[in-house]
């Protein structure tokens, strides 16, 4: 298994930068396909991006494409997401995930391991 602890998260102008950071640990971190899911207030979780366990497969969500940077450092058991151009519509709570294996899927229900999610608000 692997445990998945968020930080990162804050108040944030419009326009504005933020970088998130998920912390894993416990069986090889590097066996595992990573991704970043968000849940609004009032709104089911969605799929923000995904990054395969050997980076040959990345995924982001149409919404934050051109804004939004996902990374790993398999050295550091360390999963990232640059967030540029911010907008009211992406304040959430954001959650990192893992699976088991390549990874290389956008689906919520196809990730076993969740953090506990860290709060990202977008506001002037």
């Amino acid at each position: 298994q692997v445990q998945l602890v968020e930080s990162g998260g804050g108040l944030v102008q419009p326009g504005g930068s933020l970088r998130l950071s998920c912390a894993a640990s416990g069986r090889t971190y590097s066996g595992y396909g990573m991704a970043w899911f968000r849940q609004a207030p009032g709104k089911e979780r969605e799929f923000v991006a995904a990054i395969s366990w050997n980076d040959d497969t990345i995924y982001y969500a149409n919404s934050v494409k051109g804004r939004f940077t996902i990374s790993r450092d398999n050295a550091k058991n360390a999963v990232y997401l640059e967030m540029n151009s911010l907008q009211s519509d992406d304040t959430a709570v954001y959650f990192c995930a893992a699976v088991a294996g390549p990874g290389r899927y956008t689906g919520l229900h196809q990730y076993a391991y969740w953090g506990q999610g860290t709060q990202v608000t977008v506001s002037s």
